[in-house]
């Protein structure tokens, strides 16, 4: 079994939830609201929900802020810039984007798991600028072109 990378976490304000696994094979973390009163979001809105927690993503990775699968299902609610990116770099408090594509208001409340929180890692490539791409079979066909 390969070492497990550590993340380090601050906590902004002490009623804060620390990001956890749900289940023991859990890709994503559940992140909650850190919230001092409920907040509605009306359909076709969106809010930027508050965790009470900073990060250190360690260099080689990015935190990616993922939907809650029963949010979605349930009440039609997600994460707007899905997956959203905390980079290595960012020190601020993290937000989830929620937006409510459902049919009624939804309501956050203090210590609701609201998104996932995944660790990835990445390169960050050396740019090279070239006169011409290589061809593929594929080609410049984009959205659709291999079927639906």
């Amino acid at each position: 079994m390969q070492s497990r990378v550590e993340l380090p976490i601050q906590r902004l304000r002490s009623d804060a939830a620390l990001p956890r696994f749900a289940s023991e094979l859990a890709a994503g973390m559940d992140l909650a609201a850190a919230l001092d009163e409920p907040r509605i979001i009306d359909p076709g809105t969106w809010a930027a929900i508050p965790t009470g927690l900073a990060m250190a993503v360690p260099p080689g990775y990015e935190a990616q802020v993922r939907p809650r699968s029963g949010l979605a299902l349930r009440h039609g609610v997600t994460v707007l810039n899905a997956p959203g990116t905390i980079d290595a770099d960012y020190r601020g408090e993290v937000k989830v984007l929620l937006i409510n594509h459902g049919r009624e208001p939804f309501v956050v409340r203090h210590g609701d798991r609201v998104a996932q929180l995944v660790l990835a890692r990445h390169d960050s490539p050396v740019i090279r600028e070239v006169r011409v791409l290589d061809e593929t079979s594929r080609g410049t066909g984009g959205f659709g072109s291999t079927g639906v």
